[in-house]
C-alpha cells in the first residue's frame, strides 16, 4: 500500500535544503539596522571610491565554476625466474645404490616462476556553472568564509549544487565574482535526485557484488 501511495505521489523536488550551506540569519546574530540617518547607515555603509563587493557576513558573492581535472595512470611488471637442481648418485660404503642395474639416488629438480602484470587508469572531470553563495564569517586575516547551494527542480528529479571554502578579498573582481580555482579548502558537490538518478543507480544487490568484502 505504501509503495502504491508512493508511485501515485505528484513529483516534487526531492533534494533537501542542507543547513550546513545556509546562509547565516543575521536575525539569529543579533544584526539590527541603526536608524541613524536618511542617507549614511552606519555599519552598511557604500563606499564611494570602491567597487561593490562582499565583505561583511550576509554580503553575496558570485563563483564562477570552472573546474576540469584529468589524470591517467599505467603499471606494468613482470619477473621470470629458473631454477635447476641436479643430484648425482651418492655411493654408500664406497658402493652405489641400484634397482635392476639403474642408481635410484640420481635426483633432479627443475622450477620455473613467471609473472605478468599490468594496469590502466584514466579519470577525466569537468564541472562548469555559476552560483552565489553568501558571507558566512571573516577570519582575523580578512579572508571570507561562504558557503551557499542552489537546488534546481526538473522533469522527473531535481540537481544541486553545493558549496563552501575560504576567499581573499583580493581575488574577487570588480564586479564581485570570484573563480572557484581561487578558493582555498573548497568542497564542492554536485548531484541530483528523482526518477533518473535512481534508474541510473545500481541495486543494493549489484553494489554487494561489486564490493570490496565479495569473495569472488
Amino acid at each position: 500500500m505504501l509503495g502504491l501511495l508512493n508511485a501515485c505521489a505528484t513529483n516534487q523536488i526531492v533534494v533537501k535544503p542542507d543547513p550546513r550551506y545556509a546562509p547565516v540569519d543575521l536575525k539569529a546574530v543579533g544584526f539590527q539596522p541603526v536608524a541613524n540617518g536618511s542617507i549614511f547607515q552606519q555599519g552598511r555603509s557604500v563606499r564611494l571610491f570602491e567597487d561593490s563587493k562582499a565583505f561583511r557576513i550576509g554580503d553575496l558573492l558570485s563563483i564562477t565554476l570552472s573546474e576540469s581535472t584529468n589524470a591517467s595512470k599505467s603499471a606494468a611488471t613482470n619477473t621470470t625466474k629458473d631454477s635447476d637442481i641436479g643430484m648425482s648418485a651418492t655411493a654408500i660404503l664406497g658402493v652405489t645404490p641400484t634397482h635392476n642395474g639403474d642408481p635410484f639416488l640420481t635426483n633432479s629438480l627443475n622450477a620455473t616462476r613467471d609473472f605478468t602484470g599490468s594496469g590502466d587508469s584514466a579519470q577525466s572531470n569537468s564541472l562548469t556553472g555559476e552560483i552565489t553563495v553568501t558571507v558566512a564569517d571573516i577570519l582575523p586575516n580578512g579572508t571570507l568564509v561562504v558557503r551557499g547551494e542552489k537546488i534546481i527542480g526538473l522533469n522527473q528529479g531535481s540537481e544541486y549544487i553545493r558549496l563552501s571554502g575560504l576567499v581573499r578579498p583580493q581575488d574577487v573582481s570588480a564586479n564581485n565574482v570570484v573563480q572557484s580555482r581561487k578558493l582555498a579548502n573548497a568542497r564542492i558537490y554536485y548531484g541530483g535526485g528523482g526518477a533518473i538518478a535512481d534508474s541510473n543507480t545500481k541495486g543494493w544487490l549489484s553494489r554487494l557484488f561489486d564490493s570490496p568484502i565479495f569473495p569472488f
